[in-house]
């Protein structure tokens, strides 16, 4: 049955799209490129496969970029063409609802790794650290000894508010665009993807070269790695979700100048504004949790 068929229900029944393999296909070649930039697979000091070669990185961001662009650009142009009607607005709500769902569930993971070493710390040393004394003493406190945590009140605090003020402006966007305040949604936006800018500077480009902690601390190397790797897995993903939220309101930045949305109808929006307040959320767990908490416990 094709899908631009007459049809006699409300659904949409989408064509043949190439995406699904070339985002597949994509993030393989992004996968193995990776690894080839990072180590390598082959001894050889050139070729595709040496290390250090960011040709395969770059076809598999390359082909990632080209599919957001295509099956982004597919999906607006249904809806410009009809085919989002109140029963296909309804599942692409759920839809977003069960990704951000799962995007929580990511995270859980995340701080479930850095409770379990921040609680449970001296029971998992165990069989972490296989009976050896002078790292079970190591191991007696969370953070480990010669870690020096940030101040929480210093440039994490800065980027809190930052990220608080973006959750003003994106809403303020919002509330514009449904009054058919074009020009207030535009200016809420410009602001929003700024501070999101703004935040990935701050972190990446001021934050992250003064830890200490990076690939272990002076003076004792091998006891800070752990809470290292806890910090910057769920610090730095979260920052990867900044600059996806940051891509995605710009997109519709760019789509909100070309008047594709309107009062009534702008669920793309809508669905930037959910996941960025998400991303708000989630860092107010991460300040609290990763930032604040630890450096009281330093100080105690």
């Amino acid at each position: 049955m094709a899908s631009h068929g007459d049809v006699k229900h409300s659904y949409h029944l989408v064509n043949p799209s190439p995406w699904p393999l070339v985002a597949s296909l994509s993030l393989f070649v992004l996968a193995i490129g990776a690894v080839v930039a990072m180590k390598g697979l082959t001894e050889a000091d050139t070729g595709l496969l040496s290390k250090g070669n960011p040709i395969l990185l770059g076809l598999g961001f390359a082909g990632i970029i080209g599919t957001m662009i295509g099956w982004w650009g597919d999906v607006v142009k249904e809806g410009r063409q009809g085919h989002h009607t109140e029963v296909v607005d309804i599942h692409l709500r759920y839809g977003m609802i069960l990704f951000i769902a799962s995007e929580v569930m990511f995270f859980v993971a995340w701080f479930w790794a850095y409770f379990e070493m921040a609680i449970f710390h001296e029971a998992r040393a165990d069989w972490i650290i296989m009976g050896d004394p002078e790292a079970m003493k190591a191991w007696a406190h969370w953070p480990p000894p010669n870690v020096e945590t940030f101040d929480p009140f210093h440039l994490p605090l800065m980027n809190t508010l930052i990220l608080l003020l973006s959750g003003t402006t994106v809403t303020w966007a919002h509330h514009a665009l449904q009054k058919g305040d074009r020009a207030g949604a535009r200016l809420g936006l410009i602001l929003t993807i700024l501070l999101g800018c703004l935040f990935t500077y701050v972190q990446f480009g001021i934050e992250y070269p003064e830890a200490g902690f990076a690939f272990g601390n002076v003076g004792d190397e091998t006891k800070a790695n752990l809470y290292g790797s806890a910090f910057f897995m769920a610090t730095g993903f979260h920052g990867a979700h900044v600059i996806i939220g940051t891509i995605f309101l710009s997109v519709c930045l760019i789509r909100l100048l070309a008047g594709h949305f309107t009062p009534q109808k702008h669920f793309g929006f809508e669905a930037a504004a959910w996941y960025w307040h998400f991303v708000d959320v989630v860092w107010l767990f991460l300040f609290a949790f990763v930032y604040v908490v630890p450096a009281l416990a330093m100080a105690g």
